[in-house]
């Protein structure tokens, strides 16, 4: 089978300006947990970020690896502490080469895709079929909900992470296929019933998952497309889909001289407390750093398309990133870069609203390299991500890196009508004693010490959860949208 980890294969060498990056007494990196390959725990986890379960553990997939021989990835379960334990090892008919993370949906279980396997007659993806749609509960139970069939289709190679929407359903992208050959949106309820919502018209190629904006539309990237890039395939955009019609782009990229807005954007959006979205883009920017693609940039756009450039990397403090941004407690902004740093195996940065970006961690080899993935802030504040490749049997690892951030609680779904029961996430929930909507007591039962269900209480607006455990009181990271 193909596998799409070509940077363990080969690098592209970057010229560097050598930086030295100072890090805080209260930064701590930690290296938790090494993959070992074929007949071990799997290897080269892809464009994933960690997701965190009901239980309080960390979930993710590596793209290869496992104990199957066909070598088609797997599903791990991780603790905080860092013992990795493999939950599932895909075979092909079930799955193979998953190259994103798993969504935590409100039935407490996991929904994810693989970028092969499934049907194996579908010859768009090799032989080894065009990928699937799976469930898999917390204990490890896998349930194959579709098999994509190719073009013209429903699509092949979904790449980028689902989305529960406030309508329950989940939504998904294929990076390729569907009804024009350029990749498709695709809609599925939670048994399992797929349709192809939207597909795109030109080779737009999406390995970004939509998200969906408080104003209710859904809002992504695709890594090609535009048409504005040398005359070819184009660049990539940043669009926006409602309830029907065709994606409307909000920005090409490469659309101004040199490509200084950045191009070829892999990752997520993700929405900032004020309505933008801001996310990466893998190559543009100043075009002198890797001649002459660029090293990436960082950008902030609003709903109406107006974009700012916030940060141009520019070697020394990462190049590449291929994940998008997470908006932690503190209210900046994470990330990784697959390349660049001090020693041209990537970085964990911090990013201000305002543009200014501090360099965390330089990877080294030995404690990982490649981090293709975006990072994960559990409840507990600490940050945690993958890197695809090095540690000692250079085949990927899982880190942490505490920034002194706070325990807060977060949501299955942040959104939900009033009456309607939810998930919250987090930890020391035995003993709670209130939960409270923007200051309105609601309604909860503790089911475990890292979780509740809590119900919206009729008066609800929008605004932040507070829940009082016998040791303080914890807060949301993010705003709960009361829907009308």
């Amino acid at each position: 089978m193909t596998k799409l980890n070509g940077w363990k294969m080969a690098a592209t060498v970057f010229a560097l300006c050598i930086a030295t990056v100072t890090a805080a007494p209260s930064q701590t990196f930690k290296t938790l947990a090494d993959f070992n390959g074929t007949n071990g725990n799997g290897s080269a986890p892809a464009y994933m970020a960690l997701a965190q379960g009901t239980n309080g553990n960390l979930y993710g997939t590596t793209e290869t690896g496992g104990a199957h021989f066909y070598n088609d990835g797997t599903i791990f379960q991780l603790t905080p502490t860092g013992t990795l334990t493999t939950t599932h090892t895909f075979e092909g008919t079930d799955g193979a080469g998953p190259l994103t993370g798993l969504l935590l949906a409100l039935d407490g279980s996991f929904y994810g895709t693989t970028s092969a396997g499934g049907d194996l007659s579908c010859s768009a993806g090799n032989g080894f079929g065009c990928g699937t749609v799976f469930r898999i509960t917390a204990g490890g139970a896998l349930t194959t909900l579709h098999a994509f069939e190719g073009i013209p289709n429903d699509g092949q190679m979904p790449a980028g992470v689902l989305l529960q929407a406030t309508n329950g359903n989940i939504y998904g992208t294929t990076a390729d296929g569907g009804a024009y050959g350029g990749g498709s949106i695709f809609k599925m309820s939670p048994v399992g019933d797929l349709t192809i919502w939207q597909s795109f018209v030109n080779e737009a190629y999406p390995y970004a998952g939509v998200i969906e904006g408080t104003n209710g539309d859904f809002y992504g990237t695709t890594s090609m497309g535009g048409f504005d890039c040398n005359s070819k395939l184009g660049c990539g955009t940043v669009y926006k889909t409602a309830s029907g019609g065709m994606p409307i782009i909000l920005h090409t990229f490469c659309s101004e001289a040199q490509c200084a807005d950045g191009a070829q954007p892999y990752a997520n959006l993700v929405q900032g407390t004020g309505g933008d979205f801001y996310g990466t883009t893998t190559l543009g920017g100043d075009v002198t750093c890797n001649a002459p693609n660029g090293c990436g940039t960082v950008f902030k756009i609003t709903a109406g398309g107006t974009l700012t450039t916030l940060h141009t990397f520019e070697g020394a403090d990462g190049a590449a990133p291929y994940a998008g941004l997470i908006r932690a407690t503190d209210g900046n902004f994470y990330g990784t870069t697959k390349r660049g740093g001090l020693n041209n195996d990537g970085t964990i940065f911090e990013l201000t609203p305002e543009g200014v970006l501090t360099t965390l961690h330089s990877f080294s080899g030995t404690d990982g390299s490649i981090p293709n993935g975006g990072l994960l802030q559990a409840t507990n504040g600490t940050l945690y991500g993958t890197t695809s490749i090095g540690g000692p049997s250079n085949d990927g690892t899982v880190f942490s890196f505490s920034n002194g951030l706070r325990p807060f609680v977060a949501f299955v779904r942040a959104a939900g009508k009033v009456g309607q029961t939810g998930g919250i996430l987090g930890q020391g929930f035995t003993g709670t004693t209130a939960v409270s909507l923007n200051g309105i007591p609601a309604n909860f039962k503790v089911i475990s010490n890292t979780y509740l269900a809590v119900t919206v209480p009729a008066g609800a607006t929008t605004g932040y959860v507070k829940v009082n455990t016998p040791t303080g009181v914890l807060t949301s990271n993010v705003p709960f949208h009361v829907i009308p």
